[in-house]
């Protein structure tokens, strides 16, 4: 039954986002554990991550606009406002493009995997003062047990993700190209896709591509003139280096976790680049590319000493 939601609900969930949520100590580092409900096993929850259920497209323009949809999915400025000043992204509620059993935020979920999405936590439009979450749905299960039509003929589904992102979370405008990405990657979820093992475990090489591909992505928005999606491209890479760096926490990593944040300075050169319009900017990323070795090997060499590894992370969770 829906409840009026009281006050105080707020509060604590505002506290929860200045303290680090409900993860273990010795892991608020990690974005990811903020958002794990109370007695969630962290370490099971955080070394594994559901597999996306998609097949990317053959046509080039079709699978162009999937990489846009992927990188803004898993990037919190896209929902701006308070959920990106959280570090919350659509992942975070649809992990791989599909769900969060485990997911749970002070002041928006009820049971795990549930979250409330008309409250004023998040949204200045839809706040409907009632206590009343819902299950978060499997983006990559059946079609038809979604409530917006997919059909490619039909907006419903751009209407949907721009009020999403503008009126659900007080977003900015998304730029045109990111709006048919999101859509796109969204249709590109089938069922029939899934593999057999729904779980993956978690490893620093895929979030590496992810910014590869982010930046891939850019480069490509800038051969359509588009700066503002490849803008937020760049946005989503050094997110992504962001998730990184936060797992490499041990002092013997010092040499690899500066080459990541020099990669990091790098990108943001390029996107001040970007966003000045600099005629070199693709030649910028693409150098950026050409040189991801001399901080990915470190890193990829140094993984068993950081929270990518299991033993690592169980050792956090009981906050050593």
């Amino acid at each position: 039954m829906d409840r009026k939601r009281p006050a105080g609900r707020l509060i604590l969930a505002a506290v929860a986002l200045l303290l680090g949520g409900a993860g273990a100590v010795g892991l608020s580092r990690v974005h990811p554990a903020r958002w794990l409900a109370p007695g969630a096993d962290p370490v099971a929850a955080l070394s594994s991550a559901y597999v996306e259920c998609l097949t990317p497209p053959t046509d080039p323009q079709q699978a162009y606009l999937v990489e846009i949809g992927r990188t803004a999915f898993r990037t919190p400025m896209v929902l701006g406002g308070q959920a990106a000043r959280a570090g919350i992204a659509c992942e975070s509620c649809h992990q791989g493009g599909r769900r969060s059993p485990d997911f749970f935020f002070p002041g928006l979920s009820g049971a795990p995997g549930t979250a409330d999405v008309t409250s004023a936590l998040f949204s200045s439009h839809r706040d409907d003062g009632i206590d009343n979450p819902r299950p978060i749905p499997d983006l990559g299960g059946p079609k038809s047990a979604l409530k917006i039509s997919q059909d490619p003929s039909s907006p419903a589904l751009e209407t949907f993700i721009h009020g999403l992102v503008t009126q659900e979370f007080d977003g900015a405008e998304p730029p045109p190209t990111v709006l048919k990405g999101l859509a796109a990657y969204v249709r590109a979820l089938d069922p029939t896709a899934c593999p057999a093992k729904a779980r993956a475990p978690v490893r620093v090489s895929a979030f590496i591509e992810a910014a590869r591909a982010a930046v891939r992505a850019g480069s490509t928005a800038l051969d359509h003139h588009d700066a503002d999606t490849a803008a937020l491209m760049l946005e989503g890479a050094r997110w992504r280096l962001g998730l990184i760096d936060e797992r490499y926490d041990d002092p013997a990593s010092v040499g690899a976790r500066a080459q990541l944040h020099a990669a990091a300075l790098d990108l943001t050169a390029d996107l001040a680049a970007i966003r000045a319009g600099d005629p070199k900017a693709r030649e910028r990323l693409n150098l950026w590319l050409a040189r991801t070795p001399n901080w990915s090997l470190p890193l990829e060499r140094e993984e068993h000493r950081s929270l990518f590894d299991t033993r690592r992370l169980a050792e956090a969770a009981r906050g050593g």
